[in-house]
């Protein structure tokens, strides 16, 4: 069994990829330049099936290895950039204003396809590796995740099993976390439009204010969390827009409040549908006005099936050894549409440390190239147990 070192032979070349993209940085569904850099690459490596085009800008190649026959395996990584302007200071930050790999997936692609170069040199494993270059992760539904798996590539290509990596701060370079079950919550995201009477705010007796009763129901949504939820659950709902009138003197028409709802059991995302409408219009009418309310149900709860999450935790271990691999990382709610692939396949999902660096999203965050090599043998491993020769 090879350990890390193997890998290391790749580290230049490979980082010299993940600085190009990082320099590059394009948006969701526009990732035109990155899935060109992609397929060039693949092609260079010797892989003849490549597919391009899927979800827009999306790319699934295959690779066949020589041990004869057996399953298809799926492979992920995300490919789009955020609208943040980069403060990383690094020699290869954005060259695109505004835009910036602040996530880590310029180092996911780039560690795939350091894997997929070895996988294609070596074949050492028996089945097929379809390597899946999603775009769009950042988006709003319908993103990018959730239009691969609309469009049909896990039965096209035949796809048994799904695997996810992302880039964690906080964990040690060399060092992975995963766990069982639920490992990153549901986002659904939510509009509550409250609709009064308007008028001068120097006669509020006059108006039915919707920002009075907005606020009021930003506090009663509180109590479904707090009152409402067992609290060993895990229910988060957070009002993060409020709009109304542009004027100091004037009380609107109406107030949209919007934001964001996370859990880690699917029961609540009904229960936070319906509760939140019964809260909002309760408080609305109470007060002489009403609500128009939009639920939208953005993304589902990543879940880590147990076989594949044990074959991920072998193979990560066989690279850095059993006490490198956290197997009961703390979860977060934090969403992932990888969740759209592994609700149609089992799959799992691993965090790849990126050492004490700033979060992601943060305007000064860069891939530690580092972890480059841990990449890269991982997504080996795993392919070469779970498709042994």
């Amino acid at each position: 069994m090879q350990g890390v070192e193997t890998f290391r032979d790749l580290q230049r070349e490979v980082t010299e990829w993940r600085r190009y993209l990082h320099e590059n940085p394009e948006l969701g569904f526009q990732e035109h330049n990155t899935a060109k850099f992609v397929a060039e690459k693949l092609a260079s490596f010797g892989i003849n099936h490549i597919e391009t085009g899927i979800a827009e800008t999306g790319i699934v190649a295959l690779i066949q290895g020589e041990g004869g026959d057996g399953p298809t395996i799926g492979l992920r990584a995300d490919m789009d950039a955020l609208p943040v302007i980069e403060a990383s200071n690094k020699p290869w930050s954005s060259k695109n204003p505004g835009l910036m790999h602040g996530c880590g997936h310029d180092g996911h692609t780039a560690m795939l396809l350091g894997a997929a170069k070895h996988l294609a040199s070596t074949r050492n494993f028996k089945g097929c590796v379809a390597l899946i270059f999603q775009p769009a992760e950042e988006l709003e539904f319908p993103t990018g995740g959730f239009r691969m798996v609309q469009e049909g590539i896990l039965d096209r290509f035949g796809i048994s099993q799904v695997f996810g990596m992302h880039t964690r701060p906080g964990i040690d370079i060399g060092a992975f976390g995963i766990r069982h079950g639920a490992t990153m919550g549901s986002q659904d995201d939510f509009d509550i439009i409250v609709k009064g009477a308007g008028g001068h705010a120097s006669t509020p007796h006059r108006t039915v204010d919707p920002v009075v009763i907005g606020a009021q129901i930003i506090l009663g949504l509180q109590t479904l969390v707090s009152r409402k939820t067992d609290p060993l659950d895990a229910l988060v709902i957070s009002v993060t827009k409020l709009n109304g009138a542009q004027a100091y003197n004037q009380i609107p028409e109406q107030v949209e409040l919007s934001g964001t709802v996370r859990t880690l059991a699917s029961g609540l995302r009904d229960f936070a549908e319906r509760e939140m409408l019964a809260v909002a219009r309760g408080i609305a009418r109470a007060f002489g006005a009403d609500v128009e309310f939009r639920y939208l149900r953005s993304c589902p709860v990543t879940f880590n099936s147990p076989v594949e999450t044990e074959l991920a935790i072998t193979a990560a271990r066989s690279l850095v050894g059993h006490d490198s691999v956290d197997d009961n990382m703390k979860v977060t709610v934090g969403a992932e549409d990888f969740a759209f692939m592994s609700e149609a396949r089992p799959g799992a999902y691993i965090f790849i440390g990126n050492g004490p660096t700033v979060p992601t999203h943060h305007p000064a965050y860069d891939f530690n190239d580092e972890a480059l090599p841990y990449g890269i043998g991982y997504w080996v491993k795993l392919v070469e147990t779970i498709l042994p020769v």
